[in-house]
């Protein structure tokens, strides 16, 4: 058979589930879902902004990884040099894993699967056993890994789509209730909260991790060239953002419609919840409960363990056990902080790390332009580090409750009277370009050395 006619329309559409479930931690239900939730009557530029970081954004990082040839992230970042291609894989590993997302798998699991049947008399305690449980036997498989979590994920993901298909299609034919005004953040700058929104979801970052997985499978398939492997790249990453996509537009329109009969919540955790129950009973809200813990259950494995596998590649001295060990550890001291507080102090990590992410995608296509030219990647990014250090300084700030720093505040007073897009989140967007466009043409006229 023909190299280029190895890989068939069944095998790219297997692919693209398998980018698919990768992405779709069941953590990921709960933003849309606020997001309708509080965006209301404004509900289609929000989830405008929403697709393009929550869904187009994980598609560019996944060509990003395609198109740039390199073996794994730390390869690519290390373009700007090794020293930061080590930080930046590292805090990213550690954001996706012990940080954030992985103790949110726990507390997802807790609030939509366990907190509805413990009702208001449910608290700290009834977290800590569930958590406690939980991890353990996130730790245990992550010690021993199997094909089980494989193959369980594999049925978990088709089930998972299906009961939200059925929850979905009732909710739009036989809404809960009626779509009512915005919240203040929404009523004037919905697009642009939704885009920031998005980010929480931390699939592109992830798309920088998950990259390699889809490139291997494509792989076996006998596909080697840089051109032939960039294609069906393309090809399945849009077959899973399409899914994402429609989920994402269905569970925001639930939680903009359920405001009404269950109540504006803090997070979108019971909105799916109080949504099955509502519309299918107790037995609903059990068959939901369990996917989604054993959903959860799945990705914290798979989390755990790719964080203690690349740990264990940098100090090799330090068994994968060990690893293991601390950070379902760790996993589980943090996921007893709470759903709302994990999001709401994730979001100073994400505003420092998604604008460098963002622009590691955008340099790695313009790259061939000026030659791959190493000057380009560290201009453009230092004045995006600085930027986006800025701009999660603030956001730590707010996640605290305490004032901004007085020299804070008048430097960012300063950076949104010269910077567009800057109070929308987004003030590092144009000086990036910039540089890009400046330092890209000092590159070609100096033939400036080119990334080793």
């Amino acid at each position: 058979m023909n190299q280029h006619n190895q890989m068939n329309t069944s095998a790219r559409v297997a692919i693209g589930f398998m980018l698919f479930a990768l992405f779709f931690g069941a953590g990921n239900l709960i933003f849309p879902a606020q997001l309708g939730q509080e965006a209301g009557e404004s509900l289609i530029p929000a989830i405008s902004g929403f697709l393009i970081t929550g869904v187009g954004l994980p598609l560019l990082g996944i060509l990003a990884i395609g198109f740039s040839g390199s073996e794994n992230l730390q390869q690519l970042a290390s373009r700007v040099h090794p020293a930061y291609g080590l930080f930046f894989t590292a805090l990213l590993y550690l954001t996706i894993g012990p940080f954030f997302a992985a103790p949110r798998t726990g507390t997802v699991a807790y609030e939509i699967g366990i907190a509805p049947l413990l009702g208001d008399s449910s608290g700290q305690t009834a977290l800590f056993i569930f958590t406690l449980i939980f991890f353990a036997i996130t730790l245990l498989f992550s010690l021993y890994p199997t094909r089980l979590v494989d193959n369980i994920g594999k049925l978990l993901a088709p089930a998972l789509v299906v009961l939200l298909t059925i929850l979905l299609a009732v909710a739009i034919f036989n809404p809960i209730g009626s779509i009512q005004s915005p919240v203040e953040a929404y009523e004037g700058a919905a697009f642009a909260k939704g885009f920031l929104e998005g980010y929480n979801t931390m699939d592109a970052l992830a798309s920088l991790v998950f990259g390699m997985i889809i490139i291997t499978s494509i792989h076996s398939f006998g596909l080697h060239s840089k051109k032939e492997v960039f294609v069906e790249v393309a090809k399945s990453g849009f077959i899973a953002i399409v899914l994402l996509g429609v989920i994402y537009i269905g569970i925001a329109y639930l939680g903009a419609t359920s405001v009404t009969a269950l109540g504006m919540f803090d997070n979108g955790g019971p909105v799916l919840s109080g949504a099955a129950s509502h519309y299918f009973g107790t037995l609903g809200s059990l068959i939901l409960m369990v996917v989604i813990i054993l959903a959860c259950l799945t990705t914290a494995i798979g989390l755990v363990t790719a964080n203690a596998e690349y740990f264990h590649m940098l100090f090799p001295r330090i068994s994968y056990r060990i690893f293991v060990i601390f950070f379902a550890g760790l996993t589980f001291v943090i996921a007893n902080f709470g759903l709302t507080n994990i999001i709401n102090f994730s979001i100073p990590m994400l505003m420092f790390l998604y604008p460098l992410a963002i622009v590691l995608m955008l340099l790695t296509f313009v790259a061939p332009i000026f030659n791959n030219a190493q000057v380009v990647y560290v201009s453009t990014i230092a004045i995006t580090f600085l930027l986006s250090l800025v701009d999660g300084l603030v956001a730590l700030c707010d996640s605290l409750n305490i004032d901004v720093f007085q020299w804070l505040v008048s430097l960012t007073g300063f950076l949104d009277r010269v910077l567009p897009f800057y109070s929308e989140g987004l003030g590092w967007l144009i000086p990036a370009l910039i540089t890009i466009l400046i330092s890209g043409v000092f590159a070609k006229a100096t033939n400036a050395k080119p990334v080793s």
